[in-house]
């Protein structure tokens, strides 16, 4: 795979992948940037969700009609010295829906474990959190 991103003055950029769909990325003014886009750091938050909740999804597929909401929450915690790179992840999923809670902690742990490729390829601890119906699940 191959992404290209290409300076768009200031500290912004847009980037393009394979699937031609453009993503701006900029930096907040504490760092020269204008804020008027995700940083690179959200976006790398965003894609840990984004890519563990497609792995949900698909393994959930049987059981989605009864599925009413599903939400992900992540807070990476990160160094304090340079890089700040995330040394932790917590995703918290929030789902609604006539579910089996095994069901759904099984597919957390397979999404993560055997198939997202983000959280494979991020040197952060990544725990995760289960809250069905209003109610905390234990893994």
């Amino acid at each position: 795979m191959e992404v290209r991103a290409i300076w768009e003055g200031g500290r912004a950029f847009e980037a393009k992948g394979p699937s031609g769909y453009p993503m701006n990325m900029d930096a907040t003014p504490n760092y020269g940037g204008e804020g008027q886009a995700p940083t690179p750091t959200e976006m790398l938050l965003s894609a840990l969700a984004g890519c563990i909740g497609i792995d949900v999804t698909m393994i959930l597929k049987p059981h989605l009609e009864k599925m009413e909401s599903i939400e992900i929450i992540v807070k990476g915690s990160r160094r304090e010295e340079l890089p700040t790179a995330f040394t932790a992840a917590e995703l918290l999923f929030d789902v609604k829906g006539d579910i089996d809670a095994k069901k759904v902690v099984r597919a957390i742990k397979l999404g993560e474990e055997k198939y997202c490729a983000v959280s494979a390829s991020l040197k952060a601890d990544i725990t995760h959190r289960l809250i069905l119906n209003g109610i905390e699940i234990e893994f």
